[in-house]
């Protein structure tokens, strides 16, 4: 048998249950899972930082997401016997960040999701919103900690880390800014709808963190990062949020700082008007407008 036959699975399916939820602020509401059942999340191993997965969601009514099952290992074959379930009885799929794992006191492994919460939202939103104890979803999460869900991958020669996220990224940002390493110099911008949203990140960074607060009238965010001095001779950045802003961003530091374009990470989260389905559509060879969630 070969090394990549007895390898572990990068990601897998794990079913979750609620164990409780926390409102962090007007804008953000933080899950606590745990395994269900029998599944004990031993076999979930987040990489940190950014690292995404795909949250399955019931639709109201369902005591839990509907799944086709996974035949021989077949991960892909199970998603294509997904997407192929009728929209109103097929599980609701949205991306997110794993805000962080950890060993409860009582032994078992604990997974936050922090969800970004509004009026208007969609399923997720109003799911979050609801989610009681022992309530069920399903995730297709990593199964180890090396894997492509972890997009922030700074360059070795990286000497100054640039970042942008608003509400929706906060999450990933944070997440970041706590893995950074002691020492190293960031710039970090943080874009959220009010003031009570604000939640100082712990970080071992030398990071300055400015705070965008769109109810105070904050600036759009490129007008913000673009008057900012650059200091580093060998920079990384990192764009995540809403797909018009990081367009934005992403041409700032590319056409006006001429920024090599293989050092800038960008995560459209969402767009505006769009939903999460709709974004999905479209084009993959646009790397300015494509889905990236």
């Amino acid at each position: 048998m070969t090394t990549a036959e007895t390898a572990a699975p990068p990601f897998n399916f794990f079913p979750l249950q609620v164990a409780r939820t926390r409102r962090l602020g007007p804008s953000l509401v933080r899950v606590t899972f745990t395994g269900a059942g029998d599944e004990d999340l031993s076999g979930f191993a987040s990489g940190g930082r950014d690292q995404s997965l795909s949250l399955f969601l019931p639709h109201p009514g369902q005591p839990e997401p509907v799944l086709p099952p996974v035949v021989d290992g077949d991960l892909y074959g199970a998603l294509g016997a997904w997407r192929a379930m009728p929209d109103d009885v097929r599980a609701v799929m949205r991306s997110y960040t794993v805000r962080e794992q950890r060993r409860a006191d009582d032994g078992t492994t604990e997974v936050d999701i922090d969800f970004a919460v509004h009026e208007d939202g969609g399923p997720a939103c109003r799911w979050a919103l609801r989610a009681a104890q022992g309530d069920r979803v399903a995730v297709l999460g990593p199964a180890v900690e090396d894997n492509t869900g972890v997009r922030f991958q700074p360059p070795a020669d990286a000497d100054e880390v640039l970042m942008w996220a608003d509400e929706t990224a906060l999450p990933a940002a944070s997440a970041i800014l706590e893995w950074l390493p002691a020492g190293t110099r960031a710039r970090v911008w943080l874009e959220v709808p009010h003031a009570g949203d604000r939640i100082e990140p712990r970080t071992a960074a030398d990071a300055t963190v400015t705070w965008l607060v769109r109810d105070e009238g904050a600036p759009p965010a490129v007008e913000a990062v673009r008057a900012a001095e650059v200091t580093g001779s060998a920079p990384y950045v990192w764009l995540a949020g809403e797909s018009g802003a990081v367009k934005a961003l992403r041409r700032h530091f590319v056409n006006e700082r001429r920024f090599d374009r293989r050092r800038v990470t960008f995560v459209g989260y969402w767009r505006r008007g769009l939903s999460e389905d709709a974004l999905r559509e479209v084009p993959e060879t646009d790397p300015e407008t494509a889905a990236d969630v």
